[in-house]
């Protein structure tokens, strides 16, 4: 997969080009050593911990509307504060990464998260749950943003994919257990149970995290932050056409996504359906689709091009939502199913888009789409509450299909003028 939330492989790769010179001049770890394996399985814990630890309360969301008494839309927030930081968090420590130890901050930031998540089980009040999840997006953003740089500086060249091909199967085994276990946990015992059980099983990945991963040889400190290069590189891009378009394709990507899966659970508990809390998280196993579909977007991409794999995302994700408005459970499966090998595609598509569109300080193009990515799925995810409560199903479907539209509609006319600008050379 090349993204998390679903592509943390694009996550990580906002600090990632700013250090692979170095490894080409270093043997570096390789695979088959005993510090390979150890690497491999401490980073395999570093992915799981952290997109679990982000995505662990979309089955709660009716959990936690119930518990505290808020709206759909309030509780939706309990992930979106997380999102949001997260998103600032990935792009300020990008740029700080260089002045701080890779190892020490990584360790950190999964055990405070891990110690946050445990101390949202017992608050008793709804804002003390927010307090807590808007910290965890803070803390977490040390993860993403430093896990594929230390893995560029200290794994050989040649066995590097494998390695990152671990670490991004623990992102991705994360953000759907995150999920599942959360729904069958809360089943048996409490929310509060389920998540205090996560965030303790999150602390004993970090501390297998530590001991694990070997300490960093090819790391050089860089003290002070040279902040006028970044402001520069980060308005460079924002001038950048193309890159805008990514950004805002990367922004309604994950709008519809998260919305769906957001209100799907509320919808599937309630009447008609009644769904118990296991049968509900039993629809995010549907990331089994996206993982798949993620790892065969590369070579759809080299064969038809990263446009029309986008036509595509986009269209499958609309597809799938009208789906979805049927009663038929059966239909409704399919229609997530869609829905996730979209989104999927589509982010993997626009991700690997903004590295070979930008022209230099690559790594600040990434943490840009992951600022507009993350974003969109803070403040569509809980507006996407609104059109919940005040017209079900239907409105929801509609909010997020307008996003799909859009996105067709801006792939369109991209298209159109780059054919006839640079004839047909398109993202």
């Amino acid at each position: 997969m090349n993204s998390s939330e679903p592509s943390p492989s694009s996550a990580v790769s906002a600090t990632a080009d700013s250090v692979v010179a170095d490894s080409e001049s270093y043997a570096g770890i390789e695979k088959g050593s005993q510090a390979f394996k150890h690497a491999s399985i401490a980073l395999f814990l570093a992915g799981f911990s952290s997109f679990s630890l982000i995505y662990c309360v979309q089955p709660l969301l009716p959990n936690l509307s119930a518990s505290f008494g808020v709206s759909p839309a309030e509780s939706s927030l309990a992930l979106s504060v997380t999102t949001g930081f997260l998103a600032f968090a990935i792009v300020l420590a990008g740029a700080f990464s260089q002045a701080l130890g890779r190892k020490g901050l990584m360790f950190c930031s999964m055990a405070a998260a891990a110690g946050l998540n445990c101390l949202v089980a017992i608050s008793p009040e709804w804002h003390g749950v927010l307090l807590g999840r808007a910290l965890e997006g803070i803390v977490l953003g040390g993860v993403p943003a430093v896990a594929m740089a230390w893995l560029a500086e200290e794994i050989a060249p040649k066995d590097l994919g494998k390695a990152m091909g671990l670490y991004v199967g623990g992102t991705a085994f994360g953000a759907m257990m995150g999920r599942v276990a959360m729904g069958l946990l809360t089943e048996f015992a409490s929310w509060r149970v389920a998540m205090g059980v996560l965030g303790f099983l999150c602390l004993i990945s970090a501390i297998g995290f530590w001991y694990l991963l070997p300490e960093s040889r090819n790391f050089v400190r860089k003290p002070g932050l040279n902040l006028g290069f970044h402001l520069t590189s980060w308005k460079s891009h924002l001038r950048n056409p193309r890159l805008v378009k990514l950004y805002a394709v990367g922004f309604m990507l994950i709008s519809v996504f998260v919305t769906l899966f957001n209100y799907t659970t509320f919808r599937l508990s309630s009447e008609p359906f009644g769904f118990n809390q296991t049968q509900v998280s039993m629809i995010f196993l549907a990331f089994a689709f996206g993982i798949v579909s993620s790892s065969m977007a590369g070579s759809l991409a080299d064969k038809y091009g990263r446009t029309k794999l986008l036509f595509a995302a986009f269209i499958l994700m609309l597809s799938g939502a009208m789906l979805t408005l049927f009663g038929a459970i059966t239909l409704i499966v399919c229609g997530v199913a869609l829905i996730t090998t979209g989104f999927f595609v589509g982010h993997s598509a626009a991700s690997s888009s903004v590295g070979a569109t930008a022209k230099q300080a690559k790594g600040h193009a990434s943490s840009l789409y992951l600022l507009f990515y993350y974003m969109g799925s803070s403040i569509s995810g809980t507006a996407g509450g609104w059109f919940w409560q005040h017209g079900g199903w239907p409105s929801v479907v509609m909010f997020t299909g307008s996003y799909a539209l859009a996105g067709l509609l801006l792939l369109y006319v991209t298209a159109w003028r780059e054919k006839h600008a640079t004839q047909g050379q398109s993202f």
